[in-house]
């Protein structure tokens, strides 16, 4: 298995991936996949979220936990789908809070690719698990990975870190919030979405951070 990290994101993050944990996350999962277990998002598409956008080039963070662990569906963004897949529940969920916030409709499609051509940066903090067990690899390495993407994007000004969930709330303390703005709020699944994410109105918000600071607004609408 290769890590093909994009080498101006290696060179942003000075060459991260050559560290020995991560060295030691790629033996890992070598090994899995050589015991017949299936890992999710395939290979190539690992570092997807970092192919499609360049550091300079970022200017959201929406913060996710780990892929989606069932088949194919997890594509190397968070939230998003493979095309083709049904739209999960959490996504559909925020897909209901565009529509409240924006009042725009976002339905038959889950791959969030259009996003990430904007300027989203589609984070998992974890960017592979084991097919049908979420959580599996976390305390593997990649949180330590995430963490430096996080921070080191966190230096540069004007960005807009979107963290739905406890989880994401805790990499707050990585962001400098005088120099770029944290949009907090629960998670958009269905056992918590009515505690706070619904009525967060994140996307309107981010948009108008976007246009004071001259930047160009995210076009929210997957048709």
């Amino acid at each position: 298995m290769k890590f093909n990290l994009p080498k101006i994101w290696k060179d942003f993050l000075e060459n991260e991936d050559k560290k020995e944990y991560m060295l030691s996350l790629r033996c890992r999962l070598n090994g899995d996949l050589k015991k017949g277990k299936i890992i999710y998002p395939k290979m190539d598409n690992i570092f997807k979220a970092f192919e499609l956008i360049s550091p300079n080039n970022v200017k959201v963070i929406i913060l996710g936990q780990d892929p989606y662990h069932g088949f194919n569906q997890a594509n190397g963004l968070c939230f998003s789908v493979s095309s083709g897949f049904d739209v999960p529940p959490s996504l559909r969920n925020i897909y209901k809070e565009i529509k409240n916030d924006l009042g725009v409709n976002n339905k038959k499609s889950g791959d969030l690719t259009p996003w990430a051509k904007q300027g989203v940066l589609l984070l998992n903090t974890t960017l592979t698990v084991e097919e049908k067990k979420p959580g599996s690899h976390f305390d593997l390495g990649w949180e330590l990975f995430t963490d430096k993407v996080i921070s080191d994007l966190s230096k540069k000004n004007r960005r807009v870190f979107i963290l739905w969930g406890s989880k994401a709330a805790k990499k707050a303390n990585l962001i400098d919030s005088s120099k770029n703005l944290i949009l907090m709020s629960p998670h958009p699944s269905p056992l918590s979405a009515y505690r706070g994410f619904f009525g967060c109105n994140h996307f309107s918000r981010c948009n108008h951070y976007l246009k004071q600071n001259s930047k160009k607004e995210i076009n929210w609408i997957i048709k």
